[in-house]
């Protein structure tokens, strides 16, 4: 039988973090890296008996990469704490790892918002990988780096990835401005070109090409901000390109 370390990163949980671990309870072994919350996270992860590490957050990568040094099972899943492994993923992850196909798996993640999922809004993201020469790179929207190919699970992962449309926003803002200290360090530019054609483009992909119009108003609403979400990126490298930030 294969084994499965899951990995989560934690900050300020206690809201999420018990159902979380709840939905893994069937790992080999469950490693937490906080980034030294300050509420109970801690506190409510402690009978589920996790391997906790703890380091000052600096970036999703890095935060990630320490807790896989020590990850001893065959596979690994990474999950966030507002992220649920439902009972049919459950089943399929198990199956998958017993009998693979492939060295790393894509899962499904539809976005929660206005309390509805959105199945026509959906992120397709590696998760579930084997433990070989495994690691991130990126500050943020990591990307994470693997050898062998790749596959797609047919069950969702429960993820609720909004708590409303300033919690969205909000979030939209603090990528952006890792964004652009990214693009800085990279030497690009933003023109006025970006400015405009981008975010247009981001808004078509979500709600025509990836079919977002089919969630109705909350999918209109995730293609607006998603489409906000790269002005705003754009926007910030020139401020930073101007020594205004």
């Amino acid at each position: 039988m294969q084994t499965l370390t899951v990995i989560i990163p934690t900050f300020n949980e206690e809201n999420y973090i018990q159902d979380c671990l709840q939905s893994v309870d069937f790992a080999n072994q469950i490693i937490i890296v906080d980034s030294f919350s300050t509420d109970a996270t801690l506190t409510i992860a402690a009978p589920f008996n996790c391997e906790v590490i703890q380091r000052k957050f600096d970036n999703f990568s890095n935060q990630k990469n320490e807790a896989i040094q020590l990850a001893q099972s065959d596979w690994v899943l990474f999950l966030d704490a507002d992220e649920r492994v439902t009972q049919k993923l459950k089943i399929e992850i198990l199956e998958t790892i017993n009998n693979p196909k492939n060295d790393a798996y894509k899962i499904k993640f539809p976005h929660f918002y206005m309390n509805r999922f959105l199945y026509h809004t959906e992120n397709r993201v590696i998760r579930l990988v084997k433990n070989n020469d495994i690691h991130f790179e990126g500050e943020v929207h990591e990307k994470l780096i693997h050898k062998g190919s790749v596959g797609l699970l047919k069950n969702f992962m429960i993820h609720y990835t909004y708590k409303g449309l300033f919690h969205y926003i909000k979030k939209k803002d603090s990528y952006a401005w890792f964004q652009a200290k990214m693009a800085k360090d990279k030497d690009k530019k933003a023109t006025y070109f970006h400015l405009v054609f981008k975010p247009f483009y981001r808004f078509f992909h979500t709600y025509i090409i990836r079919r977002g119009f089919l969630d109705g108003v909350p999918g209109l609403a995730v293609a607006s901000i998603d489409a906000y979400g790269v002005f705003s990126r754009y926007v910030k490298m020139i401020l930073i390109d101007k020594g205004l930030k």
